[in-house]
């Protein structure tokens, strides 16, 4: 780094940036280890999904349930500043600058603790009221309420690690995060292993067990992460001195994580507002719904690497100043995620049944998980093209427009026809028809930002 008292220079092959070269090979070089951890991360949710299954379809409930609501609520609002964080990595480490980058990753491990401290506060006195918010049935309270609490005052690994993961691949570092994560999941499944069941001479917790699991893992790989930062071994390098508070950078990482923090609350209060609506259906609607949104999770763990990769290659581009590179990028990253991404939710769709058949027998509840995973494939073929276009506008730096989108279509599409198209006789059949429709709207209006060419005005003002 360029600041005194830095470390020594590293050698060519890791400052290397990814604003020259193939699209397609740099994409691929960058989000081919984000895919293998993803990977990895598909049969953790597989195998935890199991152990939960085996507690009841009560408890089982209302894990789901917290990990979609309140605990999805504060991912979201660290995905947000992870963004936010890997957008400025990227462009400092495509303008040449690591001092700058090094920097900002300081300024970002001090939003952890802060933010890390908030929610163990949240986690000693709000648990109850904070489950009461999911809209999970109150018989779930008594298993729901214990896993959240504990989820809560251990929640610096998550924090931490959603963080550190943005800072290196913002820096072009795929690699770390996935050696970080094959380390992870089989500890944290471990744990599980002997806490929820009482293996090994452990006490037997049930489902507190799987929160105490989950947290371990978090927890090492942060620490894992914050090794690999502080001995340079990563493509940005963070020392002490940039521990010290910086209002500049603090308010830039600020100024570019609350929009897509609160595009994401859009996404929970989704969520939120679907499980509100169904507390008067039948229990297997709801139960249905939730089991679907686990499994669901499995084409984001697919798709996420690659529209990362895109965000890196378009902010680092931006940094160096090169618009109509930028540009390339989303078209090449369009085309590669949707030729990876139909065929995997056509997979999807034609074994729903044998899918969901792994975590419910309940005749019902299969009836009802079938058909809404036909209408989520439907819908993230869609998404497929809004998530490159979106983390395209993001790795620029453009934030409050997709934002705008975002959350228009969240209170003047998805809730108001959730709502009143459940009213009629589709009942869940209206839900999952607002959440298309939603989708819909959200490719169309990024799009259309898309084509006027605003998003590109930092790379001309770099360029200049």
């Amino acid at each position: 780094m360029s600041d005194s008292g830095g470390p020594a220079a590293r050698p060519a092959a890791a400052r290397a940036d990814l604003t020259t070269g193939s699209i397609a090979r740099n994409a691929i070089s960058l989000a081919a280890p984000l895919l293998v951890s993803n990977l990895g991360a598909v049969v953790f949710q597989v195998i935890d999904l199991g152990f939960l299954s085996t507690l009841g379809d009560q408890p089982m409930a209302a894990a789901i349930i917290i990990n979609q609501t309140i605990w999805q609520l504060l991912m979201m609002l660290m995905l947000g500043a992870s963004f936010g964080t890997q957008s400025l990595i990227a462009q400092a480490i495509g303008a040449g600058d690591d001092a700058r980058a090094g920097r900002t990753v300081g300024q970002a491990l001090l939003l952890v603790a802060a933010v890390s401290v908030s929610v163990m506060l949240a986690g000693t006195f709000l648990p109850a009221r904070l489950f009461a918010l999911s809209g999970a049935r109150p018989e779930f309270a008594g298993e729901g309420v214990p896993y959240l609490r504990l989820l809560l005052l251990l929640n610096i690994g998550l924090v931490g690690g959603m963080i550190s993961r943005g800072i290196l691949v913002g820096a072009g570092d795929g690699r770390t995060p996935m050696i970080v994560s094959l380390v992870q999941f089989p500890i944290t499944l471990f744990v599980e292993w002997t806490l929820i069941f009482g293996n090994l001479g452990f006490p037997r917790l049930g489902i507190s067990g799987v929160a105490i699991g989950i947290a371990s893992g978090q927890i090492l790989s942060f620490l894992i992460y914050a090794t690999v930062l502080f001995r340079g071994w990563s493509k940005v390098t963070v020392r002490l001195a940039d521990l010290r508070p910086n209002p500049e950078i603090l308010r830039e990482i600020a100024r570019k994580s609350w929009p897509p923090a609160l595009q994401m609350i859009g996404m929970v209060v989704t969520t939120f507002t679907v499980l509100r609506i169904m507390r008067g259906f039948d229990p297997a609607i709801q139960a249905a719904y939730s089991i679907g949104l686990r499994l669901g999770m499995i084409v984001p763990l697919i798709s996420f690497p690659l529209v990362n990769a895109c965000a890196t290659l378009v902010g680092q581009a931006v940094g160096a100043g090169d618009a109509q590179r930028a540009k390339d990028v989303v078209r090449s990253m369009t085309k590669l995620h949707v030729s990876i991404m139909w065929p995997a939710l056509a997979i999807l769709a034609f074994f729903r049944v044998e899918l969901l058949s792994l975590l419910t027998d309940d005749p019902a509840v299969l009836r009802v998980g079938a058909t809404y995973m036909l209408f989520f494939a439907a819908s993230f073929s869609l998404v497929a093209i809004y998530f490159v276009l979106l983390r395209a506008l993001q790795g620029a730096g453009d934030f409050l427009v997709p934002m705008s989108i975002s959350l228009g279509v969240v209170f003047l599409v998805t809730i108001p026809f959730a709502f009143l198209l459940s009213r009629t006789g589709l009942a869940e059949l209206g839900i999952w028809t607002a959440l298309l429709l939603s989708n819909i709207a959200s490719l169309v209006a990024t799009a259309a930002w898309m084509r006027t060419g605003r998003w590109l005005r930092a790379a001309e003002a770099n360029a200049g």
